[in-house]
């Protein structure tokens, strides 16, 4: 799931205090699942926005909506009136989420009610952790099913660097070192030859393509 996390209020009312009518669209799918930007933190942002807007005499109409997602086209149609409505739109999706609906209104006004912070995992209720970089060319059939781009605070592909200790990151006790956790599982499966293979550095410049990456799935394109 794609975690997010809502932008101070403080930056969000900066962003919409010059309109008369604002919709907070939500987003219900990864960002409702953190407890960032479904329905309800929506509503809960539009009330506090209006009182906002009370407080500085301000003569605004705000109204939350949300969709099941803002990242596919067949979920905006119950939302075409309200986003016609409105002078800007504030979406409290991913960053894709908000390009995708300014996309499909390139005159309208499209704010970030949200900052993007990584794709990861419900460890506990409340508690989201990282899992993936999105890197292109994964390797978790040597390393045991565990990230070392995203969960090495180093981001190391050939094994732990000189300041793990105990199986803690350098950076604090608080951190698992992933790689002593890497050879711990792959001591368990008896695959400890798989960490023998060199992994080359990766070319961030070419794993781009020169560009946003597309991935097309044939048959279903029209």
């Amino acid at each position: 799931m794609i975690v997010g996390k809502q932008k101070p209020f403080e930056v969000i009312w900066d962003m919409i205090k010059e309109y008369k009518k604002v919709l907070i669209f939500g987003c219900n799918t990864c960002v409702a699942i953190c407890h960032e930007g479904g329905n309800k933190e929506a509503e809960i942002l539009a009330s506090m926005l209006r009182m906002k807007a009370k407080q500085e005499g301000l003569e605004m109409e705000i109204k939350n909506r949300g969709i099941e997602r803002q990242c596919e086209h067949e979920f905006f149609d119950s939302a075409n009136e309200q986003i016609e409505w409105a002078d800007a739109v504030l979406s409290i999706a991913c960053g894709a989420g908000v390009q995708f609906t300014a996309e499909k209104w390139p005159k309208k006004i499209i704010l970030p009610g949200l900052n993007t912070t990584f794709i990861g995992v419900v460890e506990r209720p409340g508690l989201f952790a990282e899992r993936c970089l999105m890197c292109g060319d994964c390797i978790l059939h040597l390393t045991g099913g565990l990230c070392p781009i995203a969960r090495c605070s180093k981001s190391l592909l050939n094994g732990p660097c000189g300041g793990s200790s105990k199986g803690k990151c350098e950076i604090s006790k608080e951190v698992d070192c992933v790689w002593d956790m890497i050879v711990r599982k792959k001591m368990e499966q008896g695959r400890l030859e798989d960490l023998l293979r060199i992994t080359p550095a990766k070319d961030w410049q070419t794993s781009r393509d020169g560009g946003p990456r597309k991935s097309v799935k044939e048959g279903l394109v029209e």
